[in-house]
């Protein structure tokens, strides 16, 4: 008599795998979390050219069900900082991904010794 148990693994594997991603994906937005989504993501880039300490052409704002992701770059790392606490203060944004690269010699050309 043949043995069921490998059968059996095999489609408790498959069943299992099937649970976990159907759970992984979420279903798209609807027109409020869009809505929403639109609403932070105009206050954040807002709230970014605002900030003094920040300079801010150089940062893109994204959000996803209140996730705000920044890209871009800076030219120092308090601005790196201080624009992730920006977003972060925002009403509605529930976390902040920190995509933003800092460039070390962007304002003075390459670092030479002038300052700016």
């Amino acid at each position: 008599m043949p043995s069921l148990k490998m059968p059996i693994r095999v489609s408790l594997l498959f069943a299992l795998v099937a649970f976990v991603t159907s759970c992984a994906t979420k279903p798209p937005r609807d027109a409020s979390e869009i809505e929403a989504d639109k609403q932070i993501e105009f206050a954040v880039t807002q709230q970014l050219a605002e900030d003094p300490n920040i300079y801010a052409w150089h940062i893109e704002v994204n959000v996803n069900r209140g996730v705000v992701t920044l890209s871009g770059f800076v030219f120092d790392a308090h601005e790196l900082f201080e624009a992730t606490r920006v977003a972060a203060l925002v009403p509605g944004v529930t976390s902040v991904d920190d995509q933003v690269e800092l460039e070390e010699f962007g304002r003075g050309g390459g670092g030479g010794g002038n300052g700016h």
